[in-house]
């Protein structure tokens, strides 16, 4: 709501002495160029650079935006630095403790700041798919008729929460999880900063490190932790913040993993070899020791996807899908959800019968190609629907399958040099088996020799 005398008092006294507020509060940026990461969103002319006033003339007023995002990538900021840049009117709402009521106040006293004062109203309504359809079905009018220029915000899909004549009077921005140089220049601000820590205390290279990790692309969190183990060291008469201290502080350990070095190929193949041998408690271990580590999940997941056909193949077909599905929804929901995601794949896969009959039949295939080994297509094989090509003896003589009985027909289809070849050798592990008796007896069918 909009604040009252007590309110705006405690804001003043705490622009004039922030020391009391958390240092992810005081750090916040107060215009738009001090904002870190996002910068797709941020360009000249964007919609929140009109929402401050930039460019923002004209016939054209700023539109509604749905900021959809992960938690800590700086979505309560942006609203927070337009109500501290813009000459409009500044609303704030959260979507789990308002209500219809509540919104049809501020939406009563938007319209009479703009017929008796000319001034605009901006809404930022947080948690918005926390709101029912009713609830948001009372914003529409508003935000139509432009009474209200909506922020709202959310971690969660809109196109899942938010309803659709809301989200189609609206532009959804999509905010990108930070990035470790983002939350890197972030923390050496705040370690300099008036407004943070001073230059009281310094971070160290493995420290900092560690913090990112912990992170894992949140600011809000990145900070917390920041500031929870500088107090720490500070008690102790410490003016670097160790790793020990950070761990201490945190309760978490770091674990020993350089995502650009040999610990993120060597752990990445334990955990792939885990998989083949169908340990799915070291499986599960090494998975967590990425996670923990701050691997991007979506690495983990296209290694999934290839053990799937490498080491299980035919003998469990359901692997793959498996392996895409958890892939498809790691890319939307992002760590620390998509840890579930990962360890039931990984425990599907690691259980799964294996076979890896797929790979090496496409290798040896391959292999013959290399050598030359191909030739030209059989004539009856070859493309027969242009003019001319029954003159070249395209297609003649081919039979075809569904016209018989058993639907197979015996003819050769490899060229010359490979008509007795067999790349495919199935197992009798899983599903598999029943793709050997149906090579075993198509073969037989096709009239090929026995190797």
């Amino acid at each position: 709501m909009e604040p009252d005398l007590f309110t705006a008092a405690a804001e003043e006294r705490q622009e004039k002495d922030p020391t009391g507020s958390p240092l992810a509060v005081r750090m916040r940026p107060r215009t738009l160029d001090e904002v870190v990461g996002q910068q797709h969103l941020l360009k000249p002319g964007s919609p929140l650079r009109r929402l401050v006033g930039e460019g923002a003339g004209g016939p054209a007023g700023p539109s509604s935006v749905i900021l959809w995002g992960p938690p800590g990538t700086g979505k309560t900021t942006l609203a927070y630095v337009v109500s501290k840049a813009t000459n409009k009117r500044f609303v704030e709402l959260s979507a789990i403790t308002a209500g219809v009521k509540e919104v049809r106040a501020v939406i009563d006293g938007a319209r009479r700041a703009t017929g008796g004062f000319g001034k605009e109203t901006v809404l930022f309504l947080d948690e918005i798919h926390r709101f029912s359809k009713a609830q948001q079905d009372s914003l529409l009018p508003a935000v139509e008729n432009r009474w209200v220029t909506l922020i709202a915000a959310t971690t969660e899909n809109p196109y899942f929460s938010v309803i659709s004549p809301l989200l189609s009077r609206s532009l959804l921005l999509t905010l990108e999880p930070l990035t470790d140089d983002d939350l890197r220049g972030l923390l050496k601000r705040a370690l300099s900063d008036e407004r943070g820590l001073k230059d009281a205390v310094t971070l160290p290279e493995d420290t900092e490190d560690h913090l990112l990790r912990i992170a894992g692309g949140d600011a809000r969190r990145a900070l917390t932790a920041l500031e929870a183990a500088a107090g720490a060291a500070l008690d102790k008469g410490e003016t670097e913040v160790s790793l020990t201290t950070l761990e201490e502080t945190v309760d978490r350990a770091a674990v020993k993993y350089d995502r650009d070095g040999d610990q993120h190929y060597d752990v990445a193949s334990a955990l792939i070899k885990s998989i083949r041998g169908s340990d799915v408690d070291a499986a599960l271990h090494y998975l967590a020791r990425m996670i923990e580590a701050g691997e991007d999940p979506r690495f983990i997941a296209r290694r999934l996807m290839i053990s799937a056909s490498e080491d299980i193949g035919l003998a469990d077909p359901n692997a793959l899908p498996i392996a895409v599905a958890a892939a498809q929804a790691v890319a939307m929901i992002g760590f620390p959800e998509a840890a579930l995601t990962l360890s039931h794949a990984t425990i599907a896969l690691a259980l799964a019968p294996k076979s890896n009959a797929a790979t090496t039949a496409i290798g040896a295939a391959m292999e013959d190609v290399r050598k030359g080994l191909a030739g030209p297509v059989p004539p009856h094989l070859r493309d027969g629907h242009y003019k001319g090509a029954a003159k070249l003896g395209h297609a003649q003589g081919y039979v075809y399958p569904h016209d018989l009985p058993e639907g197979i027909a015996e003819q050769q289809y490899a060229p010359d040099a490979l008509k007795d070849r067999e790349y495919y050798t199935p197992t009798r592990h899983g599903a598999e088996a029943r793709y050997a008796d149906a090579v075993e007896w198509t073969r037989q069918h096709l009239g090929r020799k026995r190797s």
